[in-house]
């Protein structure tokens, strides 16, 4: 298996759930991985285990953003992708949401992935080459109660792709978003209702699982989306369509 040969990414909030799940599909696809998460100790250990590099990175300080690009700039010498996967969630109605909330899930879902492409536009403009897949989600796509500041956070998300995508498409940089439904990862236990309840509601008849997402972000990691840019990959079992 090969489809990103030779490749170097950057996957954040890389220690557990989907972005584990990516590291690993990337690690046998052959690319060079580099996780960063702000979990320490499981992120070490997944990337001892896969045989890859792991660096502490909270995605709203733009400080460490710089130290983990320079690093993996200085020791590979590219970076070809970006897997801005880090995010949080909080289940909050509006009138129970404090503006202290609301701007801590904005500063990581939002400012994260904002400063996680400012920062590796550059090397990818200067190397005419780059893939930057952001996770937003189905509440990027949709409004939901309670969910106030994740659904503007992952709106925002949605927004700011399409702006980078048009921005970078003349330097040779595609920039895609992708838009999950429910999937089985810890994030899930937060949404405030069991997850067998969505998956009736979902015309597939089930939640996903955290490596179907990983594939999609393969296929916009590779080569094989060359011609796509700007665009919204929903994965949610049929959950849009309703």
């Amino acid at each position: 298996m090969s489809r990103l040969n030779g490749k170097v990414c950057l996957i954040t909030g890389g220690a557990r759930g989907q972005g584990e799940a990516e590291a690993r599909l990337f690690c046998a696809e052959g690319a060079k991985v580099w996780i960063a998460d702000v979990l320490d100790a499981d992120g070490q250990a997944l990337a001892t285990e896969l045989g890859c590099q792991y660096r502490h990175l909270d995605v709203s300080d733009e400080t460490q953003w710089q130290a983990v690009v320079a690093d993996v700039l200085a020791l590979d010498g590219r970076l070809d992708v970006l897997i801005n996967n880090a995010g949080i969630f909080r289940s909050r109605r509006m009138i129970d949401t404090s503006t202290e909330e609301f701007q801590q899930v904005m500063a990581i879902n939002a400012t994260g992935v904002f400063l996680g492409m400012r920062e590796v536009a550059p090397p990818m403009i200067k190397q005419s080459n780059g893939s930057i897949v952001n996770i937003s989600s189905l509440a990027g796509m949709r409004g939901a109660a309670g969910a106030i500041a994740y659904g503007a956070s992952k709106w925002a998300v949605r927004g700011m792709t399409k702006t980078a995508a048009v921005e970078l498409a003349r330097k040779g940089v595609r920039v895609n978003s992708i838009h999950p439904g429910v999937i089985e990862t810890p994030m899930a236990d937060q949404l405030g209702v069991g997850t067998d309840k969505i998956a009736r509601r979902t015309p597939l008849g089930r939640t996903a699982d955290a490596s179907e997402v990983a594939k999609m972000a393969l296929f916009l990691a590779s080569d094989e989306s060359s011609y796509s840019t700007g665009s919204e990959f929903i994965i949610d079992g049929g959950l849009n369509a309703l």
